[in-house]
């Protein structure tokens, strides 16, 4: 039998650093190292895979950690997401999205591995979308400019890398504190809760199951640069939460459309996303789910959830 490439996770008590484990744990290709702060989270706890703790932010342990895995690939989930927090605290969301990337960067060029990067739709404006991988990219946010230099850095690796960009990943885990907009619409219309949602900004939402394959396929198959990995199905936000309502059977009447400038949040998001998948397509064996089977899978985990 070949031999198995070694593939590290960081981030893997997330969603997609979850759901990157499941799909590798059981795979005779694949030896997986899955790494996070704090404990591993994940209820296999380890059957199938080898379980490190990684404080990102401790240079010297994520030297001696890489030295010492020697993996073939990383795959670099782990990030500070919350877009409003990362207009609040810039530093340390630079700490994370940004140094945490460069430290890592310089080692998979000093062990010759291969990084897969994570990064997002939050690096364009909105005035153009949806967006191919060579569209210019104009962040609006600190979240989106840390995610942008973090891109640049890893595009100066001579070792290989690929930079996977997704939009509003949903899906489920078994810990019940961790939400998405999926399940914070479902959770809160349930309640009977009145919910305001934005009605002028548009998005493609991705199963996390899907950009999971699209990253393991990147890795197994070696492929290089830049892709645009989300769902199909193109919604404003409001009209997605209708359609969760929807598939639930749950009160529309409870979803207030507003207009973003209404929020008064801290952070710019681009009004229009949303990408052109030709490219993951055709080199990563690409294929989104579509929404309402997304909702179907959701529903089906949720069911199973101890």
């Amino acid at each position: 039998m070949a031999t198995r490439k070694k593939i590290l996770v960081t981030g893997s008590n997330g969603l997609l650093g979850q759901k990157i484990t499941d799909l590798a744990r059981n795979d005779p290709r694949i030896e997986l190292i899955a790494t996070s702060k704090g404990p591993d989270r994940h209820p296999a706890k380890g059957a199938g895979y080898t379980y490190v703790e990684l404080d990102l932010l401790a240079e010297e342990h994520v030297t001696q950690t890489l030295q010492g895995q020697r993996p073939d690939v990383i795959i670099h989930t782990a990030a500070m997401t919350n877009v409003d927090a990362c207009e609040e605290f810039p530093e340390q969301c630079d700490e994370i999205n940004v140094h945490a990337v460069k430290h890592l960067a310089d080692q998979c060029d000093k062990l010759g591995i291969h990084l897969i990067h994570l990064s997002t739709d939050f690096i364009f404006d909105g005035t153009q979308g949806p967006y191919r991988e060579d569209d210019e990219p104009a962040p609006l946010s600190h979240y989106g400019k840390s995610k942008l230099t973090s891109e640049k850095i890893v595009q100066q690796l001579r070792t290989d890398w690929t930079i996977i960009r997704t939009i509003l990943v949903y899906g489920v885990l078994d810990d019940p504190s961790k939400s998405n907009i999926v399940l914070w619409a479902k959770t809160a219309l349930e309640k009977g809760d009145t919910i305001r949602v934005v009605d002028d900004q548009w998005r493609m939402p991705t199963l996390a199951e899907d950009l999971a394959t699209a990253c393991l396929n990147a890795a197994l198959e070696q492929v290089s640069g830049i892709f645009h990995v989300s769902g199909a199905d193109y919604f404003s936000i409001v009209d997605l939460v209708r359609e969760v309502a929807d598939f639930w059977g749950l009160d529309q009447a409870l979803i207030q459309p507003i207009n973003s400038k209404t929020l008064n949040q801290k952070a710019s998001r681009p009004s229009k996303t949303g990408f052109i998948l030709e490219k993951a397509k055709d080199q990563l064996n690409y294929t989104p789910t579509p929404f309402k089977t997304g909702l179907e899978l959701v529903k089906a985990q949720l069911a199973s959830r101890p």
